[in-house]
């Protein structure tokens, strides 16, 4: 089951510092609960920011490896005109990093990362999960977002889109459940994509 989905910046944000990343949206499957004292009550409140900096952890971490990743390529960054989303895909890099237990999920999990341009996508994934599979899902997520919310414009503002995430997520990964995805399914899937995206 994948544990959470994100999208954060991975680069050339000048506001942030050069270790850190903005996370711009989080949807988490499941129950994970932070660890915390157990003599220590905490409200939801504090669950709720717990969580979150677990979620920027993995966002550190991940932006980390496609800094590492993009220095071994030597590739430079092209801005993106508009209608040439398509490029930027096939020139996205992809990678996996392994998530120790207590880094900071409880248990040990791994990191599938795509990235675009300034904007990073991440499934984090129990280690039994098929990463061929999830690879496979990240890359339509990705694709699917910036084709139909271009995120990869000027002034894009992903937070004002979350309710055209979560649609996308609830076909897709339906409470975090990994799917195949056939040609007919695929096929379905675009016509309703784009159908929502035009209300």
């Amino acid at each position: 089951m994948v544990r959470c989905f994100l999208i954060h910046t991975v680069c050339g944000l000048t506001a942030l510092g050069p270790g850190d990343s903005r996370v711009l949206y989080s949807r988490v499957f499941g129950p994970e609960q932070p660890e915390h004292n157990q003599n220590q009550e905490l409200s939801p409140e504090e669950l709720r920011l717990l969580l979150k900096e677990r979620l920027v952890v993995v966002a550190r971490q991940v932006r980390s490896a496609v800094s590492l990743s993009r220095d071994a390529s030597g590739r430079e960054l092209v801005e993106v005109v508009p209608g040439e989303e398509g490029l930027a895909l096939q020139e996205a890099d992809i990678g996996v990093v392994r998530l120790r237990a207590g880094q900071p999920f409880s248990g040990e999990t791994s990191a599938l990362w795509l990235s675009i341009l300034n904007l990073g996508f991440t499934l984090v994934c129990d280690p039994n999960d098929n990463l061929l599979l999830a690879e496979g899902t990240l890359r339509t997520l990705a694709r699917l977002c910036v084709e139909h919310l271009h995120m990869l414009g000027q002034g894009s503002e992903v937070l004002l889109k979350s309710n055209r995430i979560d649609f996308l997520l609830s076909r897709l990964l339906p409470h975090g459940q990994l799917l195949f995805l056939n040609h007919k399914f695929a096929q379905s899937l675009e016509k309703e994509v784009a159908l929502y995206m035009t209300k």
